[in-house]
């Protein structure tokens, strides 16, 4: 191992059941969750709150759940499914959360492998799809729905009911080390597998929380990151809930820029994938501005990055920020409520350009990175220790290494337990003086930051011999307003090439003033312009790489990557198996056009020394 930074701490929390309890007997009377029903938003108190699990804690027990059984649920965000988590917790019974999203063959999948004995169901058509499982899964004993209109049974039950159970049931305090849950990453090959996360490892981010970042009961999030994923779960959920704060819960990623609005957060918990929506609608909008405008945001902008590097600014520029302050930035943050004082991005590695144009909007952007194995937080900016492009530094309790062939390993109390029943995989990422192999390849700087420079197993070699690292490049090509998402591909043949999701209604707008009027996709983006569109797009994107990682060719396709065609997991990455099978037609024919071009470059050359 090479290089390493370890930063400590004494842990606030022990388990999540701690943070429950602290935080139920310390914020009453606080707003926690909002939700929008008929138009209006409604919230519910930390007081309620835990009323409600308590009772569904009570009602859990009836149904003969013990400490060490487990409780799977298929549910999007939604106060219920916390107080089926902290009702779970707090019976010493681990909970394994999954999306509703996903197929139903990785339901009975996770249910199966975890030897879940309770299933609870976001609506009846869920539970009507799971119901089978009960005859299939020897450990299942019941499905409970959160529909109201639920019809119930021996073994199907409603969820408000159970929560209204009059009886006291006593709550665990579970050791650090007992199992707070299992979460499966979607992987991009095979089947999910379980990551076990103590309720040390959980409790050890939500302190290590407390003491970076500047949070407090003052504060509130719009929720839109799933709780199924470790990063929404323990950052937002956890860490919020312990804080006291309140998390509105967005209606839908379509709808959180109104919801936003609506509600007025302080803090903003996202992934690039939306951090660069955001920032293409801001740029659209500030494109519409005259001139003068838009060469005062130019100017404004420069001037922040000067302020970030503790640079000199002149009066000048300094009265010039404050006039676009005022006129065009104040009115960007009113679209996100006029109240966001702090972005944390996490999931993937954020580009620094949409990081820096967030900053110098006035809300101040903190990048971690993690993985589920780590709860997430392995490191992150905060306050006075804030480098953008990096990832920033160990949290507290964690320290980080680079092995000799540039992986980062992680240590600390934030490590899961393991996988699931995968010995195999267990012996192959954890080390035995207790270190995780993340499978990112990284640096430190002499500060202590850490900059993520790729992912070992998507990295490829091209028939040159020459290394491409995609990811860091998709992420800045994403940039572009036309382009919606992308995949690189390049592994053992002679260049990069691309299949582009372009932005069909992007594209149709640029093409009323550029002589396109094509309505169908298929043939507009078939276009000789719009194909050249993209071309400038690309240089332009990707200047900052080196010749050999650039896209020589590329496919343009309208139908996007998502979670429901399968080309997406549900924390909004690239399955890049899934999308090469189903495009590789479309990619091997970019490079035998190829082929064919030389080819008859090769012949017409060959014709003409003959002439």
């Amino acid at each position: 191992m090479r290089g390493g930074y370890l930063c400590g701490a004494m842990a606030k929390f022990q388990t999540l059941v701690d943070i429950y309890q602290d935080a139920v007997k310390t914020f009453p009377d606080n707003p926690l969750f909002g939700t929008k029903s008929g138009g209006q938003w409604s919230w519910m108190t930390y007081l309620e709150f835990g009323r409600k699990t308590d009772g569904f804690r009570a009602g859990l027990a009836s149904l003969g759940l013990e400490r060490g059984d487990r409780v799977a649920i298929v549910s999007n965000n939604r106060a219920e499914w916390a107080i089926a988590a902290y009702a779970c917790f707090g019976l010493g019974v681990a909970f394994v959360p999954m999306y509703e999203a996903q197929v139903q063959k990785d339901w009975e999948f996770i249910v199966k492998d975890c030897g879940a004995k309770v299933l609870i169901a976001a609506t009846d058509a869920i539970a009507e799809k799971t119901k089978g499982f009960l005859d299939t899964i020897p450990s299942l004993q019941h499905i409970v729905s959160m529909d109201p209109a639920t019809k119930t049974s021996d073994k199907v039950h409603s969820f408000a009911s159970l929560a209204a159970t009059k009886a006291t049931v006593p709550t665990i305090r579970p050791d650090v080390k007992d199992t707070a849950g299992l979460i499966y990453t979607s992987g991009t090959t095979g089947n999910p597998k379980g990551v076990i996360l103590s309720h040390g490892n959980i409790a050890s981010n939500v302190s290590a929380i407390h003491e970076c970042f500047p949070m407090s009961s003052m504060d509130r999030s719009l929720s839109f990151l799933p709780w199924a994923h470790s990063f929404g779960q323990t950052v937002e959920l956890h860490g919020l809930l312990s804080m006291g704060a309140s998390l509105a819960i967005a209606e839908s990623v379509e709808k959180i820029l109104d919801n936003l609005a609506e509600t007025k957060p302080t803090l903003l918990f996202s992934v690039p994938r939306i951090f660069n929506k955001l920032y293409a609608a801001v740029q659209k909008q500030i494109s519409t501005k005259p001139g003068v405008v838009q060469a005062m945001v130019k100017t404004s902008l420069a001037t922040r990055a000067k302020q970030r590097k503790g640079e000199e600014v002149s009066l000048g520029e300094g009265l010039v920020l404050a006039i676009t302050d005022k006129v065009v930035f104040a009115k960007v943050r009113a679209r996100f409520g006029g109240a966001l004082k702090y972005a944390f991005s996490g999931g993937a590695a954020i580009s620094t350009e949409v990081a820096e144009f967030i900053d110098s909007l006035g809300i101040t952007v903190y990048e971690g990175y993690g993985l589920t194995e780590t709860s997430p937080i392995a490191t992150a900016n905060w306050p006075n220790n804030r480098k953008i492009g990096s990832v920033g530094k160990p949290i507290p309790g964690v320290s980080v290494k680079i092995s000799d062939d540039s992986e980062i390993v992680v240590y600390g109390p934030n490590v899961m337990q393991g996988y699931y029943n995968r010995k195999e995989e267990n012996d192959a990422v954890l080390l035995p003086d207790g270190g995780f192999k993340t499978g990112d390849m990284g640096r430190i700087d002499e500060d202590g930051f850490v900059f993520i420079t790729g992912r070992i197993k998507e990295q490829y070699k091209l028939e040159n011999g020459k290394y491409v690292v995609p990811t860091p490049l998709e992420e800045q090509l994403k940039l572009s307003a036309y382009v919606l998402n992308v995949m690189v591909h390049g592994d053992n043949k002679p260049y990069n090439v691309a299949v582009i999701v372009a932005n069909v209604a992007a594209v149709k707008e640029w093409g009323k003033d550029n002589g396109v009027s094509e309505s169908d996709p298929e043939k507009l983006l078939a276009n000789a312009k719009v194909r050249a569109l993209f071309k400038q797009e690309l240089d332009r994107y990707g200047e900052k790489f080196k010749g050999f990682e650039g896209v020589k060719d590329f496919a343009l396709i309208a139908d996007d990557f998502t979670v429901d065609n399968g080309m997406l997991t549900p924390s909004l990455k690239v399955k890049r198996r899934k999308v090469f099978e189903r495009y590789q037609s479309v990619i091997e024919a970019l490079y035998s056009k190829k082929k064919e071009k030389a080819s008859e470059d090769k012949a017409q050359k060959a014709e003409a020394s003959a002439e």
